[in-house]
């Protein structure tokens, strides 16, 4: 482990050769006449970074290889689900058992009340739930669910945040529209846009003066339970308790968004680590080990406006797949082993600190911020970024370096500067020493090449 002492490790000396990519470049050309740009998601292009996307051919614990046979140290884990790591094999048994019997039938199966019970039982945050087939299907329903319970249309977000891309949140929203310098989407009607009233984060008065400006008509204020998809910015507690005030008093919905952190941070995510209790919250693929699945769940009363109990409607034929149910009671019975988040944690901080000290000891602008076992790495001087404009999008440039240097080692982080970075149960302290003497030398690479 790097002591901090700057003559430990040298200053690397020069750029290692590209890896080959000429199978993934033979795939993208391809797949460019099929897909627009190429691909089924857009940061998946590696717009922001240098090169063709890679195309990952297989991956197995903390590792993935792609189509020329390069393998790679993976910390972008299918974007955070995979908290197990890749194809685990408690998961991977109980999906081909349940596949014997069938893969889809628009039917319910008891594999849904199962996966339902381990969750409730758990996580005192929600009493019912709905499952959907992707996290931004189940902000979506979360939305109608909390218009419909209020009686009122306007939803207040914060700038910066992703909840996925139905019309009314692609406003100001993070990811893949800041990748590309975008802060909405071409096709959203203005009316749409309307509903949404959008505030910096980190900013109390910005939450009284909506609320005053626009009395009786906000039906929710929605929040990513820790923002993490445009950098990692980490609110304080007091900000969190004073917007769960806020809704009280002006008789909107508190909905978070927990789609990257539930069950990532803890079993019962952000919600627990800031001791708040959200009217409604919404979780992503890692209930279902990375398959097509989501979740919206809260009380009992609340919940029971959903149709079929309730006027608001929302359905879904791959709502509770058979096969998504599986992976999720698999990963989930393994999240639940005592001491699980506490010791995925406590590697991901040795690893982070040492990386953080290695970086301080060169007077590098970088710093390290991190919750958990996700992390994001920020070329910056400042102490706490905790809004989209303390963010320096000209440092986007330097991940570009960074991220080429960390490929050619063998490390895959996103493509994109903005996303965050995941430790899984599956990096193990071999793995997670060869990743940290990998940055130390893209980020002598960076420094020496500004």
């Amino acid at each position: 482990m790097f002591s901090g002492n700057e003559d430990e490790i040298p200053v690397n000396t020069g750029a290692k050769p590209d890896i080959s990519r000429a199978k993934s470049a033979e795939l993208y050309e391809k797949s460019k006449t099929y897909f627009p740009g190429g691909v089924n998601s857009p940061v998946r292009a590696f717009k922001s970074v240098y090169g063709t996307p890679l195309f990952i051919q297989k991956g197995d614990g903390c590792y993935i290889w792609d189509a020329d046979g390069n393998q790679f140290i993976d910390f972008c884990g299918s974007w955070g689900p995979l908290i197990l790591g890749h194809n685990h094999a408690k998961v991977r048994e109980k999906v081909t058992e349940v596949m014997q019997n069938g893969m889809s039938f628009g039917a319910p199966t008891a594999l849904e009340n199962e996966l339902a019970e381990l969750i409730i039982k758990n996580n005192k945050y929600v009493e019912k739930i709905r499952f959907t087939s992707s996290g931004t299907e189940a902000v979506m329903s979360a939305i109608r669910l909390a218009r419909g319970y209020t009686g009122k249309d306007k939803i207040i977000k914060f700038e910066g945040c992703y909840h996925g891309h139905s019309d009314s949140l692609l406003v100001k929203a993070g990811s893949g529209l800041v990748t590309f310098g975008e802060t909405s989407s071409a096709g959203v009607p203005k009316s749409f846009a309307e509903e949404t009233i959008v505030i910096p984060l980190n900013d109390q008065q910005a939450i009284r003066e909506a609320f005053a400006t626009f009395k009786g008509q906000i039906a929710a204020v929605i929040i990513e339970g820790i923002p993490a998809n445009n950098g990692l910015l980490l609110q304080n507690q007091e900000y969190m308790q004073f917007l769960q005030e806020a809704c009280k008093e002006n008789e909107a919905l508190l909905i978070l968004d927990e789609v990257i952190t539930g069950f990532r941070i803890g079993f019962e995510g952000a919600a627990a680590h800031y001791g708040i209790k959200p009217d409604i919250v919404t979780y992503g693929k890692i209930i279902g080990g990375g398959l097509p699945v989501g979740m919206y769940g809260a009380s009992a009363e609340i919940m029971g406006h959903i149709s079929p109990d309730g006027g608001v409607y929302q359905a879904g034929t791959l709502s509770g797949n058979p096969v998504a149910m599986a992976a999720g009671i698999a990963q989930l019975t393994e999240l639940l082993r005592s001491g699980f988040y506490k010791e995925l944690a406590t590697k991901t901080e040795e690893f982070v600190n040492s990386v953080q000290r290695f970086a301080t000891a060169r007077n590098y602008k970088f710093k390290v911020f991190h919750i958990g076992s996700i992390f994001w790495f920020a070329f910056t001087e400042k102490e706490n970024i905790q809004c989209a404009a303390d963010i320096d999008h000209s440092s986007m440039e330097k991940y570009k370096v960074m991220h080429r240097e960390l490929l050619n080692r063998g490390i895959y982080l996103g493509p994109s500067g903005y996303e965050v970075g995941f430790v899984s149960a599956a990096h193990t302290k071999i793995e997670l020493e060869k990743a940290k003497r990998a940055i130390f030398d893209a980020l002598d690479l960076v420094f020496r090449s500004k």
